[in-house]
This record gives structure tokens, C-alpha cells and sequence, in this order.
């Protein structure tokens, strides 16, 4: 601003050497206000993404750091289609999934190893090296060894580059639900040099010779170098850490600016005194207008996933717009500020320089050392000599005394994406009992996949028939509550609300949660539990921690499992919750028969998981009848009589009878052991004859032994009930 101002007064009044003054006052004005405006070398960027453009540097790496990648190959977004067939009366449906492969370069410089990766802001690699969605990768360290990728080879043909000397990833077949089916924006954490602790630059100039001083970023954890003139790059590296680059026998020397590890040479006094009869050097200002003192460094924040931060030097600010400087860096929040406060403090001191001069030159004296002065504290650096009749003549620079003190940070919040390692899948399938609305001639099969975080995405399920597997569809990412009994569950006679009955239970997952219900909700059917092959209801849930919860007020022997409850089961047996996470498998491919095996197949799953079908035919067993009775008829015959039920009934609605499920009304009544009764009859109403010699000549042609009766269905019969020990 003042610049063309100044230009066009000098203008007016001088012409155009006028013009020429008042362009180089306002110059100067112009710097002292809005600071130089020359700068060249590496940029700090905001997180950048993948891109696929030609003519792109790609950079060199040092330490560790969060890179975009340039997309190098890739294939054509592949399709899949799957047909699921309809449940329940619904239309079959068909869905079309995307997946590509595709090759992103990383760096121009070998590297050590991958580490996380992200795709349009989330984790689509963690920590642990697992892809959190489908697919393959292999990584290629940038080596001139390296190999062809197989896949690029198959695509390619003989004509297949190997990318040598560039290290790069390749996904193949990575699936593209999740991103929108497109290829997502990505970035990589990458680790170059083997360490992730430190970064040395020494390979940033080749042939430097080796120095004294390593030539080390402190504080630093990693480095970009985007190409460009390699000054630029080191000045914009000696902005934050003072650099001294000498050329010598040696060849090119560059070491950071400091201390010596020993004790500095002392100079010898100087040639020539004052009038005074003193040794005081000649002070001088540097030619130039000084520079305004940096206030802040930006950097990339290693606590913080990479994203940028600013760090701001200790003190007071000058008013007005403060001086930032970019370093393409990962660091610490309180390495940054130490490196912003160690910047701020070197700018107090940059201009105070000396000249002194001795006799004959010191062989351990070279530019860039650093020595004292025999009559002014501090250190100061040699930056040059010049030759002169009656001696040499040294310039020093003042080098800023040493902060020491280290400057502690904070990072600021900051929001990670979740990453947690797909599990591995846990499965039950299993066959329950109906309820009301359910088809009587349906069975009823379902798979309870389940898993130990949040991170699972569900599996596709399939049947095993003759070592083949027949797709059954998928689970979707919804896990259902199974775990396993963590102590034995005693028998129970399943007649009435058990108010002070408990059971614990341990889930496969911390995070997995059950509720309570009162009697009205019971009553309804919350709060089903399968535990083997019973069904319970509980009316509270109290977790114990380690995943174990403890469900109270216990209703045993639920949808005709009376049997099974009366058994008890022992600790270890599994415990499915019945609600709307179970997938309903179709019986046609998965018949209910006790051979049938159902697998599971996740993205974590280096084999299908396997489990048997339980409780098979339990959905389209009859109930067994209830409620057994004796009566003497007139003549002395007994007469037996019992009280059906159906499937699916589960509530008994007075002054109304049950439905009949079955085709037709049928018992088998027997005496005797169940599997080869002794005798045996078959009854079309609920009721059972026995004249007197009758009822006395069972046990005494047969021995001693039980009454029972079946019910008859139409897919089996029903467990016995026992309605009289004869002896």
C-alpha cells in the first residue's frame, strides 16, 4: 500500500527519479508493517486427499507422517448382484454391491512400514493392521527389489510396471458400500527410517559429509520434503532450526546451529586496542531492515491424528498481525512450542554481530564454529573471515543464550474416529417355539450372530450340504445378546412366578445390555430367553461386571419347555435373548433336522464359523397335555382324562378353548418305558378307558410301570405325560 502511494506522490513532485525514491521508501514501509512478502520452500497444508494427477511431485518422507498418496492404477468399479429371497410373504429383492482395485504411491523414498489408514474421515485401517470393511491390501516398501503386484501383473500383462522405488499400497476388490460406492478419500500414516521417535535429515542432501553435529529435527517425528530447490527447503527448515552449512576438504557440511558438546575456543585478544587502552570489539548491525519476530509455529499434531495446530512462543505479543511460520513437521503440542519460544527468542538476538581481529588463524576455527570472546559473555558463531594486511578479520554472530526449560502444551480436544479390531464372529442357530402369529407348518429356524465389540459388520450365512455352502443371506451388523450360563440353572417345576429365582449369565460382549420388565410385560412375552432348550422370562437384570448379569424373577418353562426346565441345565449352556435380532433362516435350504450345520463367514473370519442347529424340530413339536385326571366310573372302571394344548398358545385366555393346530385330535396313550411301550393305544379324544381287569392285568403281566400319553401332531409327537404309576 504505502509503496504505490509513495510512488505516485515522488511522481508528482520529482518525476521519475522522484517516482524511484518514493517507491523504495514505501518498500521499506511495507516490510516493517506487513513483513517481507519472499517465501519459498515446503508448505504446512490442511489434511490433504488422494488424487490421480499427472505432473504431481511425489514426496520424501522422514519419520512418520500422514500422507494423501497419488492414485497410480486402478480397474473399473466391479458389480456384484445378489437375490434375496422374501420372507414371510415378501418379494424377493435384489441388491447390487461395488467394489475396485486400485494402487496409491506414498512416497518417493522407501518406507519402514504402513500404519492406519483413512477414508473419507474414518478409519478404513487400524492401529492392529485390520481393515475395518472387505477386501485385501499389500504393501510395497518403495525397495528396487520389490515385486510386481500380482494383480496389476494379471491386469496388465507383460507391459505390468512394478512402481520400483516408490513406495505404494494396493487394495484389491475393497468394497465401496460404506463410501458411497466410489473410490473414498484417502490418507496414510506411513513410517519412514525405521524409528518412531526421532527424524534425521541426513538424506535429505545427498553427499553432505557426515557432521559433528547430527543433523537432527528436535522435537520432530516427521518431515515432508515436496520437491522444489533444495535451498528453499533448508531454509525453510532453518527458519525454526538454525542450520550451518560449510563446504570444505570434506565436501558439504550441514549441522544444526548450537552449542558445542566440549568447551568452546576462547579467541586470543585482538589485534590493536581502543584509545582507552580496552579490548572492545567493533559492534555492527547487520545491513537490511530487521525482520518482524515470529510469534507462531504451525505444524501437523501427532496427538491429534496429524491435523494441523499452532503453537504460539511464551511472552508477551506485539499488537498488530503476528508472523506464523510452516513446518511441513509431525510434532508434539509441547515440542512445537518449544521450537516456537527457542524461533522467537533467536530473532532478540539475530542482529548483534562483532568483528574481531587476530594475528594468525586457530586451525580449529572454521565458519560455523562456535567460540567465546575474551571480554563479552556468551557464545557466538563464526560466520565468516576475511583477509586483510594486518590480520584476519572474523564476523560472530550472538547466538541466543539456551532456553532450557521445557514448555509444556496442550494439544486441544480432539475426536478420533473409533478403532477397534473386527472379532471374530460367534453364532448359535437354533429352532424355537412359535408363538400365536407364527405359521403352524413353518418352521422356525434362526441364527443369533453376535460378536465382542461394536466393530463387527455382520457376516453371510450359509448351510453346509455335502461340504457345499448354500447362501442363507447375510446377518446385517446388528448383534444379538447370546452368552453362556456362568453357574448351573437348578430344576424348576415351571408352575409359578419364581419372585426369588436367579440365574447369571455371561455375554460375549461388554457393551451388550438387557432391561427390565414388570409382570405386565411378562405377560406380553418381554424378556425371552432361550438357555438351552428352555425358555425363560426374567423380570430384572442387574449387571455384576466382567460381562456377567444376573436375571431375577424367574418364569420357567416357557412355550411348552416345561421338560427342559424340570432337567435344569448345567454352567457353560448357551443363552440366546429372543428379540428382533435374530435372523430367520429359510428351512427349505436349513431343514430343521439335528444334522444340519449353519456357518457364518465375517471380514475378521480366517474360517467359516460353524455351528450345529439346536433344538431341532422344537417349533412344530406338539405341546405335551397337562393337568392329568382319574375318575371311577359307576362299574369300576378307571377313567383317565388330560388337557390339551397347542403350539403357540402361550396364554390361557379363560372360558375359551385353544385352537387346535394340528390336522385332527390324536393320542397315543402307552404303558411302560416310552421308546418300547408294552402296550400301547391310540385315542381321538382326550380320554383313556380301563375296565377293572383291565388296570390289574397291565402290572401284573407286565411288571410294574407308568401310564403316559402323547400327543399326536403333524409333524411328531409330543414328550409324554404321566398320568398314573401302576404297581
Amino acid at each position: 500500500m504505502a509503496t504505490l502511494l509513495l510512488t505516485a506522490i515522488g511522481t508528482a513532485i520529482g518525476g521519475p527519479i522522484g517516482g524511484s525514491i518514493g517507491a523504495l521508501i514505501g518498500q521499506q514501509a511495507d516490510r516493517q508493517i506487513f513483513g517481507g512478502g519472499i517465501r519459498q520452500g515446503p508448505r504446512l497444508r490442511e489434511l490433504a486427499i488422494s488424487t490421480s494427477s499427472y505432473g504431481q511431485p511425489i514426496a520424501r518422507h522422514f519419520g512418520r507422517m500422514r500422507v494423501p498418496g497419488s492414485v497410480i492404477w486402478s480397474t473399473d468399479l466391479i458389480e456384484s448382484k445378489r437375490k434375496d429371497k422374501g420372507r414371510k410373504g415378501q418379494p424377493s429383492t435384489v441388491a447390487y454391491s461395488y467394489s475396485a482395485s486400485f494402487a496409491v504411491a506414498l512416497s518417493s523414498t522407501p518406507l519402514a512400514r504402513l500404519g492406519r489408514i483413512w477414508a473419507d474421515g474414518n478409519l478404513l485401517r487400524g492401529a492392529q493392521g485390520d481393515l475395518k470393511v472387505g477386501g485385501r491390501l499389500r504393501f510395497y516398501s518403495g525397495f528396487g527389489d520389490d515385486p510386481v503386484d500380482p494383480l496389476i501383473a494379471a491386469a496388465k500383462g507383460d507391459a505390468a510396471p512394478a512402481f520400483r522405488d516408490c513406495a505404494y499400497a494396493v487394495f484389491e476388490s475393497l468394497e465401496l458400500a460404506d463410501y458411497g460406492n466410489r473410490i473414498p478419500a484417502l490418507s496414510f500414516e506411513i513410517f519412514a527410517d525405521g524409528s518412531d521417535n526421532a527424524v534425521s535429515l541426513a538424506g535429505l542432501v545427498p553427499g553432505a559429509a557426515p557432521s559433528a553435529i547430527p543433523l537432527d529435527l528436535p522435537h520432530a517425528l516427521g518431515f515432508a520434503d515436496e520437491g522444489g530447490a533444495l535451498a528453499s527447503t533448508l531454509a525453510a527448515i532453518d527458519q525454526v532450526i538454525p542450520l550451518v552449512c560449510t563446504s570444505g576438504p570434506d565436501g558439504l557440511t550441514i549441522a544444526s546451529r548450537a552449542a558445542p558438546a566440549g568447551v568452546p575456543v576462547t579467541l586470543p585478544p585482538q589485534l590493536g586496542k581502543s584509545e582507552a587502552g580496552s579490548e572492545e570489539p567493533r559492534h555492527k548491525q547487520r545491513a537490511g531492515t530487521p525482520t518482524r519476530r515470529p510469534a507462531a509455529l504451525r505444524y501437523y499434531d501427532d496427538e491429534r491424528d496429524y491435523q494441523p495446530g499452532v503453537q504460539r512462543a511464551v511472552g508477551a505479543q506485539k499488537s498488530g498481525r503476528e508472523l506464523m511460520i510452516d513446518l511441513p513437521a509431525t510434532m508434539s503440542a509441547s515440542g512445537a512450542r518449544k521450537l516456537a519460544t527457542d524461533t522467537a527468542n533467536r530473532a532478540r538476538w539475530q542482529h548483534e554481530t562483532v568483528t574481531w581481529r587476530v594475528g594468525e588463524l586457530d586451525p580449529r576455527l572454521n565458519p560455523g564454529c562456535v567460540v567465546r570472546l575474551p571480554a563479552s559473555p556468551g557464545l557466538w558463531l563464526i560466520m565468516g573471515w576475511e583477509w586483510h594486511d594486518r590480520g584476519i578479520e572474523l564476523e560472530l554472530e550472538r547466538l541466543a543464550p539456551s532456553a532450557s526449560v521445557p514448555q509444556m502444551s496442550d494439544p486441544g480436544e480432539s475426536l478420533p474416529p473409533t478403532d477397534l479390531v473386527i472379532p471374530e464372529t460367534r453364532l448359535i442357530a437354533m429352532e424355537i417355539p412359535p408363538d400365536a402369529n407364527a405359521n403352524p407348518a413353518t418352521p422356525l429356524i434362526f441364527a443369533a450372530a453376535s460378536a465382542e465389540n461394536r466393530a463387527w459388520r455382520g457376516a453371510a450365512l450359509y448351510a453346509l450340504q455335502n461340504n457345499a455352502l448354500v447362501d442363507l443371506g447375510e446377518t446385517g451388523s446388528r448383534r444379538a445378546i447370546i452368552g453362556t450360563l456362568s453357574e448351573p440353572l437348578a430344576p424348576s417345576p415351571a408352575l409359578l412366578f419364581e419372585a426369588g429365582a436367579s440365574v447369571a449369565v455371561e455375554l460375549v460382549a461388554d457393551d451388550l445390555d438387557l432391561s427390565d420388565s414388570d409382570i405386565t410385560g411378562l405377560a406380553a412375552g418381554a424378556n425371552r430367553m432361550m438357555i438351552g432348550s428352555e425358555v425363560i422370562q426374567f423380570a430384572r437384570a442387574v449387571p455384576l461386571g466382567g460381562r456377567v448379569w444376573q436375571l431375577s424373577g424367574l418364569l420357567r418353562g416357557r412355550g411348552g419347555t416345561e421338560q427342559a426346565a424340570a432337567a435344569g441345565h448345567p454352567a457353560q449352556t448357551p443363552a440366546v435373548l429372543l428379540d428382533a435380532s435374530l435372523v430367520a433362516l429359510d428351512p427349505a435350504l436349513a431343514p430343521p433336522l439335528a444334522t444340519t450345520r449353519i456357518a457364518a463367514i465375517g471380514i475378521n473370519d480366517t474360517d467359516p464359523v460353524i455351528a450345529p442347529l439346536a433344538n431341532a424340530g422344537l417349533s412344530r413339536r406338539p405341546l405335551f397335555p397337562v393337568h392329568p385326571r382319574k375318575r371311577i366310573a359307576p362299574d369300576g372302571a378307571a377313567l383317565f382324562s388330560w388337557t390339551r394344548r397347542a403350539r403357540g398358545q402361550w396364554g390361557w385366555d379363560d372360558a375359551v378353548d385353544v385352537p387346535l393346530v394340528e390336522e385332527r385330535e390324536l393320542y397315543l396313550a402307552g404303558y411302560g418305558p416310552e421308546p418300547a411301550p408294552n402296550v400301547t393305544w391310540t385315542l381321538s379324544e382326550p380320554s383313556l378307558r380301563l375296565t377293572q381287569a383291565e388296570l390289574e392285568a397291565l402290572p401284573s403281566v407286565h411288571g410294574p410301570g407308568n401310564l403316559w400319553v402323547k400327543q399326536i401332531g403333524t409333524y411328531g409327537l409330543s414328550p409324554a405325560l404321566r398320568i398314573a404309576s401302576l404297581s
